[in-house]
């Protein structure tokens, strides 16, 4: 078994659902296929309800998302199940009218409601595409992708999740079975919630992972991953292979071609992933595995996480590594603060993280409050957030066979006038990370890919 995931990019267009459906028949009918919103649409019902509770004209926004999906519908949908499709469209459109006729009548838009309006978008979408597709069955993701709280955020209770997957699509009849990603119920009150943007990668994660699937396909509109984003280096690489490890480190440090959540299911699994291009099918794209070509290819990319905030804590309490690090590190943890590159102390007795600029109000309460009896007894004499920054990071599983890589990163941006603020010391045998000024985002991922490639 195939499981194939479509974005929104893919879905958007009469044209590109062609190609989708040439895709999808081609295959062997045991297929699962993800689909995400038609591409733009979950930002236009974000936006629309926006509207509609500042008293805007959300009617005739309303009319444009109704008039693309009937068109699709018209144009593609084969004419023995277009009543079907239409009728339940149809009514998903009559919901979302109500739904902002409602939040246009209080003037507000709650969060709950919020999300049952981005939900729409793929419960639009997968009866359109299971439509077009021949012999595709449709199934609705809201039954068997359950999440749970964990710090206010909404994330997929992975063992109820694998047991109500493997039951939808056990004993089910031959041909393509076809759902929406992203979407998702809370397991307690029932409620629609969401696995957040880049969800239906890992909604099609978790149904490759529960049903064991041979092979789990990203179709895209990009080839493949990338040596960097080629809208800053024009000649950027696609790669053939990349180990899980690898492709993990890139999502995680920025490269947007999959949902970095969407590794961890299929990689326990030993799922191999594909990234195709869905407006260029015959490309060979990446195969991310659990090999690497990693001494004949050290280096597999380089990319960049803007909104980079800088934590600096320094004082005597700093020499004391293990420590400092262990306890800033599990404080910003259990209240869901990720930290992406740590730096050892300097002469200074200054010792520093990165974590995003949005986390940087919640970090500073954290680690005031953990560090409160060194911070009046002296042990610490300040916590100090720098911003405006980015993170860089050089990804391969052959860096550990570079010997002075940090040495020579160092000097190559030193060479084109650009600070580093923080380098990673030793942590990752996979990433070299460090950080620079935001301003000189561009200017670092050009020099750093001039090194390598």
């Amino acid at each position: 078994m195939n499981v194939l995931k479509f974005g929104g990019t893919s879905v958007g267009t009469v044209e590109s659902l062609k190609n989708v459906k040439s895709i999808v028949e081609a295959l062997p009918t045991d297929t699962v296929v993800v689909v995400s919103a038609l591409g733009g649409l979950t930002d236009k019902l974000i936006a629309t309800a926006r509207m509609a509770a500042e008293g805007g004209d959300w009617k005739s926004e309303a009319d444009a998302i109704a008039d693309r999906h009937y068109n699709i519908i018209n144009e593609l949908v084969r004419e023995e199940r277009r009543n079907d499709v239409s009728s339940i469209v149809s009514s998903l459109i009559d919901e979302l009218r109500r739904t902002y006729e409602g939040i246009s009548l209080i003037g507000h838009l709650p969060e709950k409601t919020l999300n049952v309006i981005v939900s729409l978008g793929e419960r639009m979408s997968a009866p359109i595409v299971a439509g077009i597709i021949h012999n595709g069955h449709l199934h609705n993701s809201l039954d068997f992708i359950k999440t749970e709280k964990w710090f206010d955020k909404n994330i997929a209770d992975a063992v109820l999740t694998r047991d109500l997957i493997i039951k939808e699509f056990s004993n089910i009849e031959k041909g393509p079975h076809i759902t929406g990603g992203f979407i998702s119920q809370d397991r307690d009150s029932g409620e629609i919630t969401n696995l957040g943007r880049g969800g239906s990668d890992y909604t099609a994660a978790l149904i490759a992972a529960a049903l064991d699937a041979d092979m789990l396909d990203i179709w895209t509109d990009v080839d493949g991953f990338m040596t960097a984003d080629p809208r800053i280096i024009k000649d950027a690489r696609v790669l053939p292979t990349m180990s899980f490890i690898e492709s993990m480190e890139l999502c995680t440090f920025g490269a947007k071609v999959i949902y970095p959540p969407t590794i961890y299911p299929v990689f326990h699994k030993n799922i191999p992933i594909r990234i195709l291009n869905t407006f260029n099918p015959t490309a060979p794209g990446t195969l991310i595995s659990d090999s690497s070509d990693s001494k004949e290819f050290p280096v597999k990319g380089v990319t960049a996480v803007k909104n980079t905030c800088l934590v600096k804590m320094r004082g005597n309490l700093t020499e004391n590594v293990a420590q400092i690090n262990t306890r800033a590190y599990n404080a910003l943890a259990r209240n869901g603060v990720s930290v992406f590159l740590l730096a050892q102390p300097n002469e200074n007795h200054e010792f520093s993280f990165a974590i995003s600029s949005i986390d940087r109000q919640n970090a500073s309460r954290i680690l005031n409050e953990e560090f409160a009896p060194e911070l009046i007894d002296g042990a610490l004499d300040a916590i100090t957030f720098e911003e405006n920054l980015s993170t860089i990071a050089v990804v391969g599983e052959g860096l550990k066979y570079l010997k002075g890589l940090n040495g020579r990163l160092l000097n190559t941006l030193l060479r084109c006038g650009i600070k580093t603020l923080a380098c990673s010391e030793g942590n990752s045998d996979t990433t070299a990370s460090f950080v620079v000024e935001e301003k000189d985002t561009v200017e670092a991922i050009k020099a750093i890919h001039g090194l390598f490639f």
